[in-house]
């Protein structure tokens, strides 16, 4: 399996905004120039991201986007989900009927499971959680420049 650079992208999107939680907007132009991603290539992910109800954003001088809820109310499967699609590995896996074979075949029982596992996992893990992640990795290597 194999995530979307649009997904990878969107997250560490959605890690930025949530450092800046509670904090005021982050302008898509900040981020992409801290997180080395096009400008024009965010402007994209934020639209599913807002349709969503994840994020909001407002123009003007004061304008950017803010997270809609806590760091640690948003999970990655939201995130998944949204840029992703669904969290299921093969397409017969999520809609059974789309195959004739599917009433026979031992294998879609393998792909549930691990569409079942990787779906767990992800809505296991919230925002917050990949904050602290960010702010351990950052505090490492603080360390050991010092």
């Amino acid at each position: 399996m194999r995530v979307s650079t649009r997904t990878r992208y969107g997250i560490r999107l959605m890690i930025a905004l949530a450092s800046n939680y509670n904090k005021g907007s982050v302008l898509l132009k900040n981020v992409a120039e801290s997180e080395n991603i096009s400008e024009k290539y965010l402007s994209q992910i934020v639209i599913p991201l807002r349709r969503a109800g994840l994020i909001t954003g407002s123009r003007g001088m004061h304008g950017g986007y803010i997270l809609t809820r806590k760091p640690s109310e948003i999970t990655v499967k939201e995130i998944f989900d949204t840029l992703e699609g669904d969290g299921f590995v093969i397409d017969c896996a999520l809609e059974p009927n789309s195959c004739s074979r599917s009433t026979t075949c031992a294998s879609i029982e393998l792909w549930n499971l691990l569409s079942k596992r990787i779906n767990e996992f992800l809505n296991e893990i919230t925002l917050e959680d990949l904050l602290k992640i960010k702010k351990d990795k950052e505090l490492s290597f603080i360390e050991y420049v010092i």
